[in-house]
């Protein structure tokens, strides 16, 4: 009885469907690397060389479209299936790639770097709310052609949890694929039981890049899954309208999945996004918008439709405070997300429009997300009788605490928070010193972080792993990684 939202009719979205096929013939899709044109034309797709614009036919995607798997897993260190995506299952992830992180004693955005990215892992392997990891934060003292592995490396050293992650090139796509096989025991394995999904962007409006085209392409052929992320700006790198952006999602998509399927039939694929509106007063991107939230349960609608395993980014805030904002914007898009049943929410822990992480914020949302997913288990039928046998030997007194059935149940009906959501009378919050819900968070992330620690690796693998890391730095100019401690 798992309660979900649905803002589209089977009509319009067949509609959807079909004003998508139509634009990926007119105007087409602007397919940029020479390997994926090739591909989409020894398929029958006509590609213009002169302009890179692909016309895709209905039934290259519908091909397509056949061996895309409805169902995977991603595992742990382990080799445990810790996250599905497909079906209805709903999981949770904090955002990645910020650029700042917020400084909880002077509020300041600053520039984040390695140290900071190790806490955010900490935190998120301490709190279960969280399926997966990500790689949260821009390490800004590192260079970037090596950014986005190095940001792999920092988790792995100190997470076993799964990975929601991304390349900015094609040679550190390859890399990180290697980091992880070693884990695995090879790339065969990891294949087999992937650890990672990797991001891949299309350009809005209806343009493969040679970057994203080629990542497509090297992702399916190594069997790792890959998660397409559509961002149609409604009003600016996109049609006003929500319905509008949700069309241009659906042409990018579909054209991603016929370059993916393409390359090779049958490796794992999600339907992802990151859609926004444009507010026209700021000239900003508001993610904390519900209309951000309808967009984004409305493409996944749309996916769900056609069998696709899903994403989309909710949960963050605009906000540049833990504020009354954060909260309403995050637990509303989470809320909005769960009701869509959209496998992987990622987003938490963030502000100021994906820019900044905040581990008190990330804190937080962990009680938003623990309240989201109490709330997708439903009401639950624990007793034989639904009340009668309750209120046996009652004799009209509210004596239910005394209840062995009460002590039993009282933690399977409801979800438990921490210490951050405050629940005590006023004389009790006042005596604990009347601390504001960012205050609370702050503490609780302190206790967190005393309390971890690190995952156990093999030494073998760990060593592999740095040496792997050090020659990469090396070859960017680093002789000496950040210090970790």
């Amino acid at each position: 009885m798992q309660p979900k939202i649905e803002l589209l009719s089977k009509e319009i979205i067949g509609r959807i469907f079909d004003e998508a096929y139509q634009l990926m013939l007119e105007p087409g899709i602007k397919v940029q690397s020479d390997e994926a044109r090739e591909l989409l034309a020894q398929a029958g797709a006509l590609v213009n060389p002169n302009s890179e614009i692909v016309k895709i036919p209905q039934k290259i995607v519908e091909k397509a479209l056949e061996t895309v798997p409805h169902v995977f897993h991603l595992y742990d260190r382990q080799g445990n299936a810790t996250v599905t995506y497909g079906g209805d299952v709903v999981q949770f992830d904090p955002g990645s790639s910020g650029v700042h992180m917020l400084d909880p004693e002077t509020l300041e955005h600053k520039p984040s770097y390695t140290k900071d990215l190790a806490r955010v892992v900490k935190i998120t392997e301490m709190l279960p709310q969280y399926d997966a990891q990500s790689t949260a934060l821009v390490c800004n003292e590192i260079p970037k052609q090596i950014g986005d592995l190095y940001r792999l490396y920092i988790v792995l050293l100190f997470s076993k949890k799964p990975i929601v992650t991304g390349s900015f090139s094609i040679k550190t796509l390859d890399a990180m694929i290697e980091m992880l096989a070693i884990f695995s025991g090879g790339r065969k394995e990891l294949a087999e039981k992937p650890q990672a999904v990797f991001d891949v962007c299309p350009s809005p409006p209806l343009i493969w890049s040679n970057f994203g085209s080629q990542n497509l392409i090297e992702l399916a052929r190594a069997g790792i899954p890959a998660e397409m992320v559509s961002m149609p700006l409604a009003g600016g790198a996109g049609p006003v309208t929500l319905l509008g952006s949700v069309v241009q999602h659906t042409a990018e998509s579909l054209s991603g999945i016929a370059i993916h399927q393409l390359a090779k039939p049958g490796s794992p694929i999600v339907w992802g996004g990151a859609p926004t509106i444009f507010d026209m007063r700021k000239g900003s991107t508001p993610f904390g918008a519900v209309e951000t939230g309808m967009i984004d349960a409305s493409y996944a609608q749309v996916g769900k439709s056609i069998g696709m395993p899903t994403h989309a980014y909710l949960g963050a805030s605009d906000s540049k405070l833990v504020d009354a904002q954060a909260g309403l914007e995050s637990g509303m898009t989470a809320l909005i997300g769960a009701l869509a049943g959209i496998n992987m929410i990622s987003g938490a822990g963030m502000l100021d429009f994906l820019a900044c992480q905040s581990i008190e914020k990330l804190v937080v949302d962990a009680e938003a997300i623990g309240m989201v997913k109490r709330l997708l288990e439903g009401m639950k039928v624990q007793t034989e009788t639904l009340a009668t046998a309750m209120f046996e030997g009652i004799n009209f007194k509210g004596d239910f605490l005394k209840q062995r059935i009460t002590r039993d149940l009282f933690a399977k009906e409801q979800y438990l928070p921490s210490s951050v959501i405050d629940r005590a009378s006023i004389r009790a919050w006042q005596a604990d010193g009347s601390m504001d819900t960012f205050t609370r968070a702050k503490i609780r992330s302190q206790q967190l972080l005393a309390e971890y620690k690190i995952p156990s690796t093999e030494p073998e693998k760990l060593k592999e792993l740095q040496n792997m890391v050090q020659n990469y730095g090396r070859e960017a100019g680093i002789d000496t990684l950040p210090s970790l401690e």
